[in-house]
């Protein structure tokens, strides 16, 4: 009876171990992601070019309707769970960039623009987004592009 109960305890101490891990968050998600952050300006007006800082860029940038291209800003920084991370986009408005999940090979991140722009994006290790956040204004718009494990 001795050796059941230690069976019993030494099972459920093991349940509970292996329950913790799995609801805690990725260890990488706890020191931080590595994330580069870029805020970059296209424009319908002028001759087509791409600023040579963009050139990884040039294949998902010329998918877009904008035909010029320059990079405005640059970040890099450990993005920490639920702790925003801000760039300066010119104009005075900021991207507040936060993450809000966390795995192996994707991350979430929740982007806001001011109080208007809104919106939950998921990438994976090997790739970055390009994303709108300013209303374009005289034929000219800012996205971000956001990599994570740069």
């Amino acid at each position: 009876m001795v050796d059941a109960t230690f069976g019993r305890r030494a099972v459920l101490a093991a349940l509970a171990a292996l329950a913790f891990t799995l609801g805690a968050p990725p260890a990488s998600a706890a020191s931080g992601i590595p994330v580069r952050v870029r805020v970059i300006k296209g424009s319908r007006q002028g001759p087509p070019a791409v600023d040579p800082s963009l050139s990884d860029l040039q294949g998902q940038l010329s998918r877009l309707a904008y035909q010029r291209w320059e990079q405005a800003a640059e970040q890099r920084a450990e993005a920490e769970m639920n702790k925003p991370l801000r760039v300066a986009i010119p104009g005075g408005e900021s991207l507040e960039l936060t993450l809000v999940d966390a795995r192996k090979e994707t991350v979430t991140f929740q982007i806001r623009v001011g109080a208007r722009a809104h919106s939950k994006l998921t990438i994976s290790k090997d790739q970055r987004i390009v994303h709108q956040v300013t209303d374009e204004k005289d034929g000219a718009a800012y996205f971000a592009t956001v990599r994570p494990w740069p």
